[in-house]
């Protein structure tokens, strides 16, 4: 099987697929894949579309980009489709992987089945803290920050993790690029500067439940601490469309801690410093 490096089929780009077709393609593999392994053959637009969370229009269209219309009155193949997608997606092909910084997050990456069986191995795995060289995670031995360029090289990775602290995330990154690596993973919470041709995603999950306390906040009715409404929150209005009555703002403390519990800023970096409980994973030189 060709490696990432050595066979890059065309792309989703050169094929003028758009990027938010591109965002939904594992989605429909996903549910693709669960009929496949229940022996389902055929699948309508409409069962797919709502195992994958999108409606129907939508993913006719987005099929419509990859010259698959599906046949009036079946549906659509679902192994044409699981084989259509993959290599679409690029994974029909070995993808060598390395992570760096084998912390707690780098270590559940790592052992996460999910990247096997979908073409993505796991070449190395790269720690800048000598106590963790030579420790096997998942494995696979942790190898020193020095040899991250030759394990780039040996391995024809062309696609990086980054599992760091956020002030070591961009000196990673740019040893990543330095080196070969043209797409990153970014796990760090920090936005990476990188070259023309460099696709990077990032995964911050301290955003994600920010975003789910916001939601949380306008469901309770809470009200932020300036005492205006939360947009969408019903406080009552009289026949003519009027507020009933001026609202009052809960406890700024009510507020402020159920915010700070719900998530930490996405650029706090106290967890970076000495004395903390040791959950973030070593650092990599500048």
């Amino acid at each position: 099987m060709a490696t990432g490096r050595n066979h890059r089929p065309a792309t989703s780009r050169s094929r003028g697929i758009p990027d938010a077709t591109v965002a939904r393609l594992p989605l429909y593999l996903r549910a693709l894949t669960a009929l496949s392994e229940r022996s389902v053959p055929t699948v309508s637009s409409e069962e797919l579309a709502s195992a994958a969370g999108v409606n129907s229009a939508k993913l006719r269209k987005d099929f419509s980009y990859l010259g698959s219309y599906g046949t009036r009155g079946v549906g659509y193949d679902v192994e044409y489709l699981v084989y259509q997608i993959s290599r679409e997606l690029g994974l029909t092909q070995d993808w060598p992987v390395v992570i760096v910084g084998i912390g707690n997050l780098g270590a559940a990456l790592a052992n996460y089945g999910g990247f096997a069986s979908r073409g993505f191995r796991v070449a190395a795995l790269i720690d800048a803290d000598p106590a963790m060289t030579g420790k096997p995670v998942a494995g696979i031995a942790v190898q020193h920050s020095d040899e991250l360029e030759r394990v780039i090289e040996e391995n024809g990775v062309s696609i990086g993790v980054i599992a760091t602290p956020a002030a070591s995330a961009q000196p990673v990154a740019d040893r990543l690029v330095a080196a070969g690596v043209t797409s990153i993973l970014n796990f760090a919470p920090t936005v990476l500067s990188v070259p023309e041709g460099v696709d990077v995603r990032k995964v911050d999950l301290s955003i994600e439940l920010q975003i789910l306390a916001f939601h949380e906040q306008r469901k309770s009715g809470e009200l932020p601490d300036d005492g205006r409404a939360v947009p969408g929150t019903d406080i009552g209005e009289d026949a003519g469309g009027g507020v009933t009555g001026s609202p009052v703002a809960p406890p700024a403390a009510s507020v402020t801690k159920r915010t700070a519990s719900a998530a930490p800023a996405a650029t706090d970096r106290r967890g970076d410093e000495p004395g903390n409980d040791g959950d973030l994973p070593a650092v990599m030189p500048a």
